[in-house]
């Protein structure tokens, strides 16, 4: 099951990321999203964990504790394909058109 967290300090790494989430069970990944242009993170990123069970349990504990000056958002993730980002109209085969 793939996780959304949002909330993250933003010198929290990929490393530290599943450091939290492997208390709760097996971690497939963690990623924390990186803004392109400064190399920083954008204070969110996303966990897949082996068992759904465990990443509700995450999702259960996690929700409104803090790791810096926010609190924590912890939710199942949304299945989009193509992986986000931003794509010039025009620039490309477009699904909706046909």
């Amino acid at each position: 099951m793939k996780l959304f967290v949002a909330g993250l300090p933003y010198d929290l790494d990929d490393a530290e990321l599943e450091e939290i989430f492997e208390k709760f069970g097996a971690v497939i990944s963690a990623k924390v999203s990186i803004d392109r242009e400064t190399g920083k993170s954008r204070g969110f990123g996303f966990v897949e964990m082996e068992k759904e069970s465990d990443a509700k349990d995450a999702i259960e504990h996690l929700k409104d504790i803090s790791l810096g000056k926010k609190p924590l958002v912890v939710k199942a993730a949304d299945d989009k394909p193509g992986g986000g980002g931003y794509k010039k109209p025009g620039t490309g085969f477009d699904r909706r058109r046909y």
